[in-house]
Parts: C-alpha cells; structure tokens; sequence
C-alpha cells in the first residue's frame, strides 16, 4: 500500500502540469518581465564542484560536475547533466549505512538526460530527466564494537527518474531511485548490505528568488535488511551568489534515524554577461531551467 501510495504521489508532480498557475504576488509574468528573456541568450552550459557531507545512505563526497543544453527552443530546453564524485571515508565512527562504516575513496558517477519546458507565459517550468548512478564502496570496521574480517569493496548502481514542476513561488520534485544489478552485496563477514528503492515527493517555497525551504515525504524499501517504510525530510538553500548554492538538510525514518548533512555547489558559465545572470537569478522560473537534477546518490543500508 505504501508502495502505491509513493508512486501515487510521483504521478501527482507530472499532474501539476495541468493546474493553472498560481498568481505571483509581485506581478504577473510580463510585470516581471520574464517574456522578454531570450532563452538563447541565458541557458548556456555551466561546469563546476559540488560536495556534501554524509547523510541517510549516502557518504561524504566532492567532485565536478557539468550542464549541458543540447537544444534550446524558445520555450524549452532538452539536456544532460553529468557528475563525478569522490566519495571519502565516513567520520568518526559513525556510519552513514548504520553499522559498517564506509572506508577509503571511490568514485561515483551520475548521468541525467532531460527535457524542461516553460508554459505560455512563462508562469511555470516543468521538466522530466532520468539516467543512471553507480556508487562504488569501499568499507571499514563496524561502528556496532563487532570485530568483522574480510572487508569488501562493493559495487551499486541504480536507475532514476525524476518530475518537476517551478514557479517563482513553488517547486514540486517527483523522484524515484531504483537499484539494478546485484543490489545486495557481503560488506563484511558480519554485515550484509544493500542499495535501497526509495520514492519521493518533495515541495518547496521561495522565501527570496534565492533562499527556497523545502518539506519532503519518501518511501523507501530492501527486503533484505528489513527496510520498508516512510520518512520525512527539510532543506534550506541558499544561493549566495549567481551559481553559487549552500544547503542544509535534516531528515528521520526508521532505518537511518535522524540525520543531519549539509552540501555546496558552485556552477561556472551560464547566461552570456553579468547582468543576464543577475536577471536570472532573480527568476526562479528560468534559474530552474539550468537547475542541477537532484536525488542523484544511490543510498545503502546494511544489517545483521
């Protein structure tokens, strides 16, 4: 039911296309004068770093990442999007997959395919991508007091996709995360471990067109280390300057507890001068044409 529930809310981010918009309240689209930015002119490619720290699932990482608009209509625009991670060594003795803690450095790899599209008065931009994660692992001593032998490096990849509906009041982000290949693996000689199916919905406000909260459910499931059931997740970004994106996250479930974890961006290029990516900045309509997919870490769990 749960299940069904999730995948229920994921179709509700591709049925908000058509809702009508929702009245801004500083002024409607030609008020801000959002009709007169040529996308041409402003959807360019952006190549730049990216880092967070570990949080439910997923590890302590940095790496480069880059936008690229393979065509851009006057309305629309059809991408790819590409990371690379180095993912580092939890901290302390506290795991991020609860009770092996994750050793030594990888590299994981993101890839996203996508299509976003802005309605007829350029109120709304809605986007579909998908694309494929892996996540390398390597794993340490266990942070339960249990001595374990035979630590492995393991291997995870997972199959996304995601929704997504922005004004510049609201977000609304569909994402499902689904493991492929051998999704349970032996971390240890104690420890199984295994890449979980998660399934969310989140929803946003911009408070500012550059500080946005965000409020989430998620659902997620792995036979294997009895994990089935909900969470709940908050986020507060700020984007400092044009391409530049600090955020803090904070999230509970059963599996995982409370975690708290905190990210940068910094994104390179863009619009053509200054000025255009000042003006975008201050149109999250059009910013979020641009925008870095998220929901992009495959998520382990291990258990006894």
């Amino acid at each position: 039911m749960l299940r069904r529930l999730s995948l229920g809310l994921l179709a509700s981010a591709i049925s908000i296309a058509s809702l009508p918009a929702i009245a801004q309240e500083d002024g409607s689209a030609d008020d801000l004068g959002v009709m007169s930015i040529s996308l041409k002119d402003v959807v360019k490619p952006t190549i730049g770093f990216q880092g967070a720290l570990q949080g439910a699932g997923t590890p302590n990482q940095a790496g480069i990442g880059g936008f690229l608009p393979l065509s851009v209509g006057d309305n629309s625009v059809f991408f790819a999007d590409v990371l690379l991670n180095a993912n580092f060594a939890d901290y302390g003795n506290d795991s991020s997959i609860i009770n092996t803690t994750v050793a030594g450095t990888t590299i994981s790899t993101s890839s996203r395919l996508g299509y976003r599209w802005l309605n007829s008065d350029r109120s709304w931009m809605y986007g579909l991508n998908a694309g494929y994660d892996s996540r390398p692992m390597a794993t340490g001593d266990a942070d339960t007091g249990v001595f374990v032998t035979d630590k492995s490096s393991v291997f995870f990849q997972q199959v996304a996709f995601n929704a997504e509906a922005v004004s510049n009041s609201w977000t609304l982000n569909g994402y499902g995360l689904i493991p492929v290949g051998d999704v349970e693996q032996k971390l240890n000689s104690v420890y199984p471990g295994g890449a979980m199916n998660t399934y969310g919905l989140d929803a946003g406000y911009f408070i500012t067109p550059v500080l946005k909260a965000s409020a989430g459910y998620y659902y997620q499931h792995r036979n294997q280390e009895e994990v089935d059931g909900s969470g709940v997740r908050g986020r507060l970004a700020y984007e400092m300057t044009s391409g530049v994106t600090a955020g803090v996250n904070i999230s509970y479930d059963e599996a995982f507890d409370t975690r708290v974890s905190a990210d940068l961006k910094v994104r390179f290029g863009g619009a053509k001068t200054t000025e255009k990516r000042k003006e975008v900045q201050q149109q999250p309509v059009i910013n979020a044409l641009t925008s870095t997919p998220s929901n992009r870490d495959v998520r382990v769990h291990d258990c006894l």
